[in-house]
């Protein structure tokens, strides 16, 4: 630990290039797939806004639970069906996976058609059910 503090007085200017990369990475990844909302934003954005929900999992996942009016476009099958919600252009659309490794990917995906209002379930499916919400079942 002395080393690390040592480093950095005798090298303030590499210390801070290196913060500042870090930063600019984190804000990049954060923003490279659209904003990460909250289960409260969610509710919020489809009751005020008319916000749609895409959910990207696999159809048994669907199947077994899935937010209430969500859309299923799985991820694998997302770039050839991404014209199915051109007619959403105007409403906020929020990508739903299992734990939100994949949203970040299929916003870049939606956000490259041309959409613009494109978000993602911070913590995917999980998360919703973690906060106690409802699920619907096929």
């Amino acid at each position: 630990m002395e080393q690390v503090i040592e480093f950095t007085l005798h090298h303030p200017f590499l210390v801070g290039v290196l913060a500042l990369l870090i930063c600019v990475l984190i804000f990049t990844e954060m923003r490279k797939g659209g904003q990460a909302i909250s289960s409260h934003d969610l509710t919020k954005l489809v009751n005020q806004e008319g916000g749609v929900i895409v959910d990207i999992r696999e159809k048994n996942d669907f199947n077994k639970g899935h937010i209430v009016d969500s859309l299923h476009i799985p991820y694998a099958r997302l770039k050839e069906r991404a014209s199915e919600l051109s007619k959403y252009q105007d409403k906020p659309l929020i990508i739903v996976d299992a734990m939100g490794q994949h949203a970040g990917m299929a916003g870049k995906i939606l956000k490259d058609t041309g959409l613009t209002k494109v978000m993602k379930l911070k913590g995917g499916i999980n998360t919703w059910q973690a906060d106690s919400l409802p699920l619907a079942k096929k």
